[in-house]
């Protein structure tokens, strides 16, 4: 499986680590920045380029990583086709794939530490869409929504 990882400075150094992770796990993993650790960077930078890729990648996943997540769940959530989950547990990673066949995780890298990042990644990754008749509808709806409202 494709997975694109991406970061702000807030988030760069668990993208470090669990990009190992991944790579030593035999995800095919594609770095989408920052590639360097700048502190003046803004997290849309990297999270609209990825949150483009994985929507014209359906095979794919996507991580986002920052301090807290949320500005990066929201970048990515603005590109039709991502469907982006900020989760700091793999509870909540189990339910974003199962139920809402999200294809972004957002991790906040000042509320997560590495193993439960790990924990969280590994968690989203292998769980699959239920495709349970109820959680198709809602996901569709989402799509429908998004269809007739892009510009």
């Amino acid at each position: 499986m494709k997975i694109y990882i991406a970061a702000d400075h807030g988030g760069f150094e668990l993208k470090k680590h669990l990009k190992e992770m991944l790579v030593k796990s035999g995800g095919e993993v594609i770095d989408m920045g920052n590639k360097n650790l700048d502190v003046s960077d803004d997290y849309p930078d990297f999270c609209l380029p990825l949150a483009e890729a994985v929507a014209k990648d359906p095979d794919s996943l996507g991580i986002v990583i920052g301090r807290t997540g949320n500005g990066e769940v929201i970048a990515a959530n603005k590109v039709q086709g991502a469907r982006a989950a900020l989760c700091s547990n793999s509870d909540l990673a189990r339910k974003a794939r199962e139920d809402n066949n999200a294809n972004v995780l957002s991790l906040g890298a000042d509320f997560v530490e590495k193993d439960t990042a790990w924990e969280i990644v590994n968690t989203f990754i292998t769980t699959l869409f239920s495709n349970a008749e109820r959680h198709k509808r809602r996901v569709d709806k989402i799509k429908f929504y998004e269809t007739a409202h892009s510009k």
